[in-house]
């Protein structure tokens, strides 16, 4: 099975809760673990939340790009701003600080079989196994 999927949606948080809604109900058509579904629904909240409060910094006039991809029983995620980009290394959070800058990172990272970040581009990979 191979499924791909790309799309583009503006910083503007209300049009992000369509774009996410639009995208998990493609997805409900192949994916029929709720617990996957579960996953993928955080994993993409995050990302593209990220993207436009961090990346694109709530900017109307940039997007988020993400592509989906599932061959065989991997799905990979990737979710591109349109920012300067950044660095972050998972293992200097620390939860008992309770920062807000960082948590959804982590949470996709824990929810990822792999999660991989260069400048403004994020990618999570979920195993189907």
């Amino acid at each position: 099975m191979t499924f791909k999927l790309h799309g583009s949606v503006c910083s503007d948080l209300d049009d992000i809760r369509d774009f996410i809604k639009g995208i998990l109900d493609k997805l409900k058509t192949i994916v029929k673990d709720e617990n996957l579904m579960f996953d993928l629904k955080l994993i993409l909240n995050e990302l593209i939340i990220n993207g436009v409060i961090h990346g694109n910094r709530c900017n109307k006039r940039k997007c988020v790009d993400l592509y989906l991809e599932i061959t065989d029983d991997v799905i990979r995620i990737e979710v591109r701003d349109q920012g300067e980009g950044f660095d972050f290394d998972i293992g200097s959070y620390n939860a008992e600080e309770l920062k807000v800058c960082g948590r959804g990172l982590v949470i996709v990272d824990g929810l990822s079989d792999e999660m991989y970040i260069k400048n403004n581009r994020i990618v999570a990979v979920k195993y189907m196994v």
